[in-house]
């Protein structure tokens, strides 16, 4: 990358200290939220004995499967030498680092007793994935930060490709380990399958790489930096394949359901008849998060920017809504305690189970988000993170 010259973000401008400040206001909420719900408890929330994941999960899992992917431009670069890809690889690091930032702090805050969380860092049980990823989310800062390292000291760059190489191999262990988290749950109707674990990893494809091209176009346009259309439309063509991997999945993932005659009732409650879910599943994530965004990147429209922006829009919001439904909707449909006898009594047994979020769930959520874009805000400041120029003629040097 001789012909690449990178440049930190001045960050003395009233738009930079007023972007940081709107971030920041998120980031308040969500710790004020947190304080509201660590004093009084859970009851104040949305969850109960029977749905006790609820939007601040669903946020998290997002972020932590989003974090994985985030990375895939910066694995691109190094693991198979793709010289176009290699100015973009510093944010994509960073970029990683703070979704999984982000989601952690979530998934922590969101205890009953967050306070007890050493308990869950010195006592392990190593037959429960829970322990695992407590050892794989610590090795993705790791390694990540070893790679990022590699990538802005020129005295560690000849263990780039290494580091690199290492980080890809962990974050397809993490993001298997995430899908395994529901995979090996057997209680939930919806789990309980090993397919989840694949879905999961081309899940994090496509969320990460939406999220990175709004941060990196956002990045240029504020900065007022020059990013050509060769990238733009090399990246927008590889979002578009991710997402219709995505669509794949999901769809060979009910089909299977479908064909056990004992998945009829929940794959009903998700795809007809369950109230809110089947709106979210065939409007929010099969709609807008799958079929509208393809139809943006694969015809003319995919050659404006504005409309790459709506479409990688489009994938976040479906994203959410597909952890919603995958998280929530599958604790809705009620437990099958006893299989092939039906369950009555005052006790929830047999009931679909309600939940509607609480304001404070949703600012501790989008506080999770708000850290990991104040985390990266901050890095571009005060790290060489952004080439000062990818115009088309530099980026064409780059491949010869």
């Amino acid at each position: 990358m001789a012909s690449i010259t990178f440049r930190e973000v001045q960050g003395e401008s009233l738009k930079y200290w007023a972007l940081l400040g709107g971030i920041g206001v998120f980031v308040v909420f969500g710790l004020l939220a947190y304080l509201y719900m660590h004093h009084h408890g859970h009851v104040v929330t949305g969850m109960n004995n029977q749905i006790v994941w609820g939007i601040p999960h669903v946020f998290a899992v997002f972020l932590i499967v989003a974090a994985s992917g985030a990375l895939n431009v910066a694995s691109i670069a190094s693991v198979f030498n793709k010289p176009m890809y290699k100015p973009l690889a510093p944010l994509s690091a960073i970029l990683a680092l703070a979704l999984m930032a982000g989601g952690l702090l979530v998934l922590v805050l969101d205890l009953g007793r967050s306070d007890r969380l050493i308990v869950a860092m010195t006592h392990f049980n190593f037959m429960s994935m829970f322990t695992w990823n407590v050892f794989l989310y610590s090795g993705f800062f790791g390694l990540v930060g070893i790679y990022l390292w590699t990538m802005l000291d020129r005295n560690v760059k000849s263990y780039s490709k290494a580091a690199g190489t290492a980080a890809f191999i962990w974050r397809l262990i993490l993001t298997t380990g995430t899908g395994s988290l529901f995979g090996f749950l057997i209680a939930r109707a919806l789990y309980g399958t090993s397919m989840l674990a694949p879905m999961f990893i081309i899940m994090s494809f496509a969320y990460g790489l939406a999220i990175y091209l709004l941060v990196l176009m956002a990045a240029y346009a504020w900065t007022g930096r020059e990013l050509g259309d060769a990238v733009l439309m090399r990246l927008k063509s590889l979002l578009a394949v991710f997402v219709a991997a995505v669509l794949y999945f999901v769809v060979v993932y009910h089909l299977t359901n479908l064909y056990f005659a004992k998945m009829g009732g929940v794959e009903a409650f998700i795809l007809l008849n369950g109230d809110i879910y089947p709106m979210l599943f065939w409007v929010g994530q099969i709609l807008l998060g799958g079929v509208a965004p393809l139809l943006i990147l694969l015809t003319g429209l995919g050659k404006q920017r504005a409309w790459i922006v709506a479409a990688c829009l489009l994938i976040v919001v479906g994203g959410v809504t597909q952890m919603y439904v995958t998280i929530i909707g599958a604790q809705a449909w009620p437990l099958d305690m006893f299989p092939a006898m039906k369950v009555s009594s005052t006790f929830y047994d047999g009931v679909i189970n309600s939940y509607t979020p609480s304001v404070p769930e949703w600012f501790l959520g989008l506080g999770g988000l708000a850290i990991a874009l104040l985390m990266t805000t901050f890095a571009v400041k005060v790290l060489r993170l952004l080439p000062e120029s990818l115009d088309d003629a530099t980026v064409a040097k780059l491949e010869h």
